[in-house]
Formats: C-alpha cells, structure tokens, sequence
C-alpha cells in the first residue's frame, strides 16, 4: 500500500505587504513609534541637567537664607566650634526642616562649625571653599566626605560686610536621580498613551482609506490607472468627468473633438468652458432627463449623466448628427413616397383623361390637356432656376415645390429674390432653407389657401433669407423658446427625436456671424429671416455683378 506523497511547505516568509491599507498603516505606525521614542528621548535627555540645576540652585537658596541670619554670624565670632555649640545647633534645624543632606558653616580658614557627623567639626573641609570665601556664590555638583551631592556655597558676611566665613549646603545626588527614575514610568506611560492614540487614529485612517480604495494594491491601482487612461482615449464616446464644485476633472479626446475643446479646459468650471447654453446645462446636470439632444457647433450630440458618490457626475457624449441627417432623409422619403402615391394616383387619373379625350377623338383638347400639365411643373422648375443660381439649392427647392404640391401646398418663390452662384456654402444654406421650408411645409398643409413663399436677397456678400408660410403661426411668447434642442409641436418621427431643425438653423447661423429670427405676418403665419453675413465670395474680376434685388416679403403681396 503506497503512501500518499506530503507537501513540505518551506517557512512561511514575511513581507512587504501589498495592499494600501496594510501599507500606510504599517508606515503610520512606524512613523508614529519613531516619533514618541525621539520626543521621548528629547525630553529625558535635558531632564537630568534640569533636576541637577534645580537640585544646586535648591542648595544654593538654602545657604543664602542661612548666611542672611546674623545670629550665626554673631557665634561664629565669639565661639568655639563645638558639636554642642549654637552653630551646629542652628544648621541642624535648618537642615532638618529643609532636608539637605549637610548644612557647613565655616570660619574664614575653612574649618567646619557644623556638620552632619559631629566628629568632623573642627576640621577642614574637604573641597575648596576659596571661590565662596572670596565672596562669590558657587553652584555645583561634587564629591566629598558624604558623597557626590549637588551644592550650593555663600559668603558669610559680617555687620560691615567682610567675609567672616562661608555656609554650604548639599543636597544628595541619589535624590536627584530618585526623581529622574521616577519620572520616567510616569513619562513612558504618556508616550504609550500618546503612542496608543496615535496608533488608533493611524488604523480608523487606514481603515477608511481601505474602504475609499477597495482593498486594493498600489500595483492594482497603477494598472487601474493605466487602463482607464487605455480605455477612456479609445472608445469612440466623449467623456466628461465633474468633480462636486461643477469643474471639468478629465475629458477625453472624443469629448474634446464633439466638444470643440482644447485639453486646457480640465480643471476650469464647466460654464466658463462650455459658456451658457443648453449643453452647459445638460452636462451640468441643470436639465435632468435620459438621452438629452443638445446641438454644439453643427453636431448633434445625445448626452447622460451619472452622478457619482463624491457629488460630481460622469457624462458620456455620443455623436448623433450622422444619424439625424439620417432621420432626417428618412423622415424626407417617406414623405416623398406618400407624394409619389398621391401623383401615381393623380397621373393615373390623368392618363384616364387623356385616354377618354383620345377615344372621344378629342385630339386637340388633348393636346392643351398634356401641355397644361406639362407647363405647371416646368414653369415651377424655371422660376427656381431663374432666380436661385445656386445648382444645389435651385434642385432642393424644386424638389421641395414638388413635395409641397403633392400636400396641397404651393410653394414659389418671393418677387425679387436672386441669388448668384457664388456661395461660400452651398451645403450650410441647403441645411438652413431645407429645414426652415420643412417646418413651414408641415405648418401650412391643411391650412386654407396653403402657401409658402421663400425669398432670397443679396446686400453684397450678405445673404438674407425669408420664409413666409400661411400657418397658425408661432405665438409671441415663444419666439425663443422655439429654438431650444427638443421643442416642437409634431408627433415623434421614426428616429425617435424632433426639435432639432430650428436650433441647428440657429447653431449655423451663428457660426457665420449671422442671426435668424422669426415674427408674425399681417396676413397670418410665421415669418423666418435668416441673414448670413459673408455668405457669398468676391466676384472674379472681370466677371458680371448680379444686381441685388429687395425680395418682396409675403405680408406686402
């Protein structure tokens, strides 16, 4: 029977840990621990020297109230040195009320009158008393028959003020290093509890630090990083990111692209970026709501926004201009097939016509029949051409009188209007009229004696456009409001969207220096203008000038 293989696991190894949390808070508690072992040890070292002073300066007051009292000066010059004598007895009370080690007296030659052993009284002292004979005041820390003491030495002074004599007084040194050992338990003890706190505060900081980093590594931190950076240049969606104070924290380059921004603009408030302005407000979160249009420059974008946990927001921006101008076709067709049924149906009905004038041998009525019909349309086709020069607005507005025909609109074009073939672009007034002529379209259909008149002025090389429709009109107090991304009186189209036609005239108008506005005709319906200033290039030299004609508005017909 085999035994079953063992793993041996070699001794575990501690490291460096790797995750934040356990990072700061080992690095916060070295910190913490070196720091209370420096300032503990600061605070010892000159402790020694500030007992020691305090000891010799102790000694020192003693010595000079005992040096102050006459009477001793008085015995010391009419008696005998003596363990029974007054001097003795006089520094014996002083030193047991104060609790010196010694109180010395001594004459002028330096012979004891006083000691704390009797038997030394009579003798020399032991250190040298020249400096307090002399007359000065000593402080210091020495040895002598009693041991190492801190002392304190005066001059005794007699009625006429000669030094008589000397007083010195000690205080023992194992005194003064009882008081430094006793201070340090109670010294360690705060250090601990000032190590303790700090300790605490060190882990409720790690601690939240863990939660605010998910209990990540630095190593996973840097990836994160790295891939976001990865992730938030290459997708193909503008992002935004606001802290809590309504300033841009990061953009990437699709946001800055959709947004016409330079990189400059993180860290600057949103509305000094973006300046006031639907967008600003969407992405500032003033306008709430899903998929938010929002029109900035000539592109159309679609805008969310998330808030996030640290009161900012995250926006995400994608481009939807491509796929309104595709609404926008869509949205074209299928109001020219609803046309092309109306005219199969009306060229059915007249192909019956032709066919009962044909086999009533009717041939000449016939004939004004075909040419009747034939001339309605090419005469709609010549006046466009005849005063719009321009190939690519002349086909949209010919394209349009058809349509609007199919509705039971008329459409033409206003008395005066001439405009030469030198746009700047062409494709930018295409947008303009296309979507001005649209809405004017859907607001005149159904509408008694149903019209559209379009004009189209020079005044040098600006362009002014009018369109005049006979529609309900727009009423006074929305003049503005009508040019805001979103608003709009029509059903939902298949793409999902409307009210984007007139902000984009606006958007486009601006962006030549020009305006567009719109009023109410005397005759009923709206009025839009648009003026476009330095539409038109410089004529070549050489080249004919097309006059400029005042274009007859639709109120003075």
């Amino acid at each position: 029977m085999s035994t079953p293989p063992t793993t041996v696991r070699g001794p575990r190894r501690f490291g460096w840990p790797k995750r934040v949390f356990s990072q700061v808070l080992l690095m916060q508690l070295t910190i913490i621990t070196g720091v209370t072992v420096l300032v503990t040890g600061l605070f010892l070292a000159p402790l020694s020297a500030q007992l020691d002073d305090q000891a010799m300066r102790r000694a020192l007051a003693i010595a000079q109230s005992t040096a102050a009292q006459p009477q001793i000066t008085r015995d010391l010059l009419t008696t005998e040195p003596s363990p029974r004598g007054p001097v003795q007895s006089v520094a014996e009370r002083i030193r047991r009320s104060t609790g010196a080690e010694y109180v010395v007296i001594m004459d002028g030659r330096g012979v004891r009158w006083s000691h704390t052993e009797t038997h030394r009284i009579g003798r020399v002292v032991s250190t040298d008393p020249s400096e307090a004979l002399a007359g000065r005041d000593v402080m210091e820390i020495d040895s002598g028959t009693l041991g190492r003491s801190a002392r304190g030495k005066v001059p005794l002074l007699d009625a006429s003020g000669q030094v008589v004599g000397a007083v010195s007084v000690g205080i023992a040194y194992d005194s003064v290093r009882a008081r430094l050992l006793a201070a340090i338990p109670g010294l360690l003890a705060y250090a601990g509890g000032a190590l303790a706190v700090g300790a605490l505060a060190a882990y409720l900081i790690s601690r939240r630090l863990q939660r605010q980093t998910h209990d990540l590594a630095f190593s996973d931190i840097s990836a994160l990083l790295t891939e976001r950076e990865a992730m938030l240049h290459s997708i193909r969606e503008g992002v935004v990111a606001l802290d809590r104070t309504g300033h841009v924290r990061l953009l990437n380059d699709e946001a800055q692209r959709l947004l016409g921004l330079g990189p400059d603009a993180a860290g600057r408030p949103l509305d000094e970026v973006l300046g006031s302005g639907r967008t600003a407000d969407v992405l500032a979160g003033r306008v709430v709501g899903d998929d938010l249009l929002t029109v900035r420059g000539s592109r159309v974008l679609l805008a969310n926004r998330m808030p996030t946990d640290d009161g900012g927001a995250v926006v995400t921006l994608r481009d939807r201009t491509e796929l309104e101008h595709l609404g926008r076709e869509l949205d074209s067709t299928r109001g020219l097939i609803d046309a092309l049924r109306a005219q199969d149906h009306e060229h059915a009905n007249r192909l019956h016509t032709l066919l009962g004038l044909l086999e009533l041998e009717m041939h000449e009525d016939a004939m004004e029949f075909v040419t009747e019909v034939v001339g309605v349309h090419r005469a709609t086709a010549e006046q466009v051409t005849e005063k719009v020069r321009d190939p690519l607005l002349a086909a949209l507005l010919v394209g349009k009188a058809t349509v609007a025909a199919e509705r039971g609109v008329s459409l033409r074009m206003a008395p005066g209007s001439l405009l030469p073939d030198r746009l700047v672009d062409p494709r930018g007034l295409v947008t303009v009229v296309g979507n001005l002529v649209d809405n004017a379209l859907d607001a005149a259909a159904g509408s008694a004696e149903a019209r559209i008149e379009v004009g189209l002025r020079t005044e040098g090389r600006t362009v002014i456009l009018r369109v005049h429709d006979s529609g309900p009109g727009v009423p006074p107090g929305q003049y503005e409001s009508i040019f805001t991304e979103g608003w709009s009186t029509k059903e939902l189209p298949a793409h999902g969207k409307r009210g984007l036609g007139l902000p984009l005239v606006r958007r486009l108008a601006e962006r030549q220096g020009g305006s567009v506005g719109v009023a109410e005709s005397a005759d009923g319906g709206a009025v839009f203008t648009v003026v476009l200033p330095e539409a038109l290039s410089e004529p070549e030299p050489g080249g004919t000038q097309v006059p400029a004609h005042p274009a007859t508005s639709g109120e003075n017909r």
